[in-house]
């Protein structure tokens, strides 16, 4: 099965495990019957095997709905609020005093020079400080006005280029109060793409922080030609001489201060409708210029309707830890979701977010920990990150600790895919983990890429609650679909959200036909309130990626290819991007090959590339440094780390490895990458090899290997 091979492996003598087999197994026996009659797991249980989607039809190719919207998709989240402003007027009236957006202060800075000699910026964090509804309703209100006094007209476009904190949501809700079409863009996102964002969408106010201003910003100011204001969130900067003549620079509080002052004046016919453009959300996208994508009102309400129905009692007892970037889809989506039902937001960022984070000094709390968030959403790289490194401790744990750890782990593995609970394991082996976030996690969310069926049942063990597995696209407002908190099964992304519904579209050229047996399988169609308007500026692009049907329903062609499970569940299987056809005529699925052996110990991340001039797969891998080094050592091998990883004598013990992976996952011989590049440089959203949210860009990382791409290219391998 499945679970038996996610099992970790232990030494222990055979005569003690059987004893301990049966200690474990009059455990359960004797705790059975009360768990039976005062949990509440056993209607958890009837729940994860109900059928959760059905075809509305019975034809091929038939849309699936969840069962709980079969008769009529949802769109509107409270009656009458159907557009952003409406519905953050009516969470400040019933939340009015409740706490909404938290920030920790800055007690200390101070610079941590490295053995290496690199300077690495270290904090000491104070407390959350807190705005309530009303607060930030009172600042949205003021900043709207300001920038009415510096000339934006409703329905124009306003550029936000700044880190996730409370101002970003602060000038969100400003804009979709007075009808301005908030054009977002990555913080990390490279030079030339924010110049074409900002030109494209004809901006001339930007939002950003002090600190952008002075680095990215500074470098391309003078390329944007119509821009005339730049708002700091943060105070002024202490220099900005060098900034071209015509463009003035202020503070969000004098923007407000303006705004309070001017009062409201005549805003009734700003006011949005649920058509109006709420955001132009560029997507850093895993090929070519970022593609602008227009998200109405109504497409972010129906979005956020269909999430929150799958987040069992969400409310105000909820505190929500936002540390990813407010300009993606799923962050934006998961705070608004957040902000609408009445929980907290606490602001963090992936350098201060844990206790052992880059940035935060030894000794001192991490954001999870201060916070206690129950609600986190995730992508993938960042429970990979958490996995590799709780079980880097656990291999340096003693013999009897590191036992101890596995034998509890793997009996929590069998309880949990029989629907069961371990709340002995759970405060007494898996407590100190759980404490890695906070200790409080009720649900984690995950989106922006598939995660590994070994991860997410890890993240389920060690942090002692469900994994929420999302799929949904910038296109889609995020939205498409989400697992059940008691669906406890991996590797699929569950069933239709009630905004939307999915069919399934043949794909003749990889041979996925929605008539096949046992699953019927296909590319991945979206329909729904949440379908977006479209690219900005770009028809050709969206009637290439959005179609309307028969009855005015609006489509979107994801790319993705997924099959639908007897209860209506969803697995993404491949993707139409990721499938290269090899020189003798076998179809190569690199995202297949690279989730296969992505959470290797010894790999940090991998990029399989393939060519229709050739007849193999190759790779360029990032090394865990600590694995690899200690390969090394066991060989033999003795330099730098660069040194290590330009060693051909390296490349081959590694791909020994990678094969042997590949072997295990059942990977075709032609699958399996024969020469490889070791980088020892990691990839980071900096680099321009990696989006946000850490999806490889393979356009980008073939032109940085291609000399790589040209030597293991360069002659035929036997």
């Amino acid at each position: 099965s499945q679970a038996a091979k996610m099992k970790l492996k232990h030494n222990i003598n055979p005569v003690l495990l059987q004893f301990i087999n049966f200690i474990i197994l009059v455990y359960s026996f004797v705790t059975y019957i009360p768990w039976y009659i005062f949990s509440g797991s056993r209607q958890a249980i009837a729940k994860a095997k109900q059928v959760k989607a059905k075809p509305v039809n019975n034809k091929p190719g038939g849309a699936y709905r969840s069962v709980n919207s079969l008769h009529c998709l949802a769109s509107v989240l409270y009656p009458g609020c159907d557009t952003l402003d409406k519905v953050f007027k009516y969470a400040k009236t019933k939340f009015k005093d409740n706490k909404l957006l938290g920030t920790r202060e800055i007690l200390k800075e101070e610079d941590e020079i490295q053995p290496s000699g690199k300077v690495f910026k270290k904090v000491i964090l104070g407390k959350y400080t807190w705005l309530s509804y009303e607060d930030v309703y009172i600042k949205a209100v003021n900043f709207g006005n300001g920038l009415a006094v510096l000339g934006q007209q409703p329905k124009t476009n306003i550029a936000i280029f700044c880190e996730t904190r409370a101002e970003w949501m602060i000038a969100a809700q400003a804009c979709f109060m007075c009808n301005y079409q908030l054009v977002t863009l990555y913080a990390t996102l490279g030079g030339p793409a924010i110049v074409h964002g900002l030109n494209e969408t004809e901006v001339t106010t930007i939002i950003t922080s002090k600190e952008l201003m002075q680095t990215k910003l500074k470098e391309i100011v003078s390329q944007v030609p119509l821009l005339r204001h730049i708002i700091t969130v943060d105070g002024k900067p202490t220099t900005w001489s060098e900034f071209p003549k015509g463009v003035i620079v202020h503070t969000m509080a004098s923007v407000q201060a303006m705004g309070a002052k001017a009062g409201t004046g005549n805003k009734q016919q700003a006011r949005p409708v649920p058509s109006d453009i709420a955001v132009i959300m560029y997507t850093s996208g895993s090929t070519g210029v970022p593609k602008g994508v227009m998200i109405s009102h109504c497409n972010i309400i129906a979005g956020i309707t269909g999430m929150a129905e799958r987040i069992p009692n969400l409310g105000e007892k909820d505190i929500y830890i936002g540390y990813l970037p407010l300009a993606h889809v799923l962050e934006l989506s998961a705070e608004l979701v957040c902000l609408s039902h009445g929980c907290r937001i606490g602001y963090s960022s992936p350098q201060t977010l844990a206790d052992q984070s880059s940035k935060i000094k030894k000794g001192s709390k991490g954001d999870v920990t201060t916070l206690k968030p129950t609600l986190m959403a995730a992508v993938p790289e960042i429970m990979d990150r958490i996995y590799k490194n709780v079980m880097n401790k656990v291999n340096e744990m003693t013999s009897f600790q590191r036992n101890l750890f596995i034998l509890a782990y793997n009996y929590k593995m069998e309880q949990i895919s029989k629907g069961y609970t371990t709340p002995l394991c759970d405060s007494l082996i898996f407590r100190k983990v759980r404490m890695l976030l906070g200790g409080k996690i009720r649900i984690l969310l995950c989106g922006g890429a598939p995660l590994s069926a070994a991860t997410q049942r890890f993240m389920n063990i060690c942090f002692c609650c469900p994994v929420g597995q999302g799929y949904g696209l910038t296109e889609s407002a995020g939205a498409g679909t989400i697992t059940e908190v008691w669906d406890y099964t991996t590797g699929r992304v569950g069933a239709p959200l009630v905004c939307c519904e999915i069919k399934l579209m043949n794909w003749e050229e990889g041979g996925y036909y929605n008539t096949d047996k046992p699953y019927p399988r296909g590319e991945i169609l979206i329909g729904g309130q949440n379908v977006t308007v479209g690219y900005y500026k770009n028809e050709v692009r969206t009637k290439k990626d959005f179609t309307v049907d028969e009855n005015g329903q609006r489509w979107l062609h994801t790319g993705d290819i997924g099959e639908f499970h007897h209860d209506g569940c969803l697995k993404i299987i491949d993707r139409k991007k990721d499938l290269v056809k090899l020189q003798a005529g076998e179809y190569v699925s690199l995202g297949k090959v690279e989730a296969a052996l992505k959470n290797l110990p010894l790999v940090d991340n991998i990029c399989v590339y393939a060519s229709s001039f050739h007849s193999y797969v190759i790779g360029f891998v990032v090394p865990n440094q600590k694995e690899l080094a200690e390969l090394a050592r066991k060989k033999g091998f003795k330099g730098t780390w660069e040194e290590i990883c330009n060693s051909p004598e390296m490349e081959k013990e590694v791909l020994k490895v990678l094969a042997e992976a590949a072997m295990a996952a059942n990977l075709e011989k032609f699958e399996i990458p024969v020469k490889i590049r070791l980088s020892p440089d990691p990839w980071t959203p900096e680099t321009g090899l990696v989006t946000d949210a850490f999806k490889l860009k393979r356009k980008e990382l073939t032109a940085y290997y291609q000399m790589d791409i040209d030597r293991m290219y360069g002659k035929n391998v036997k």
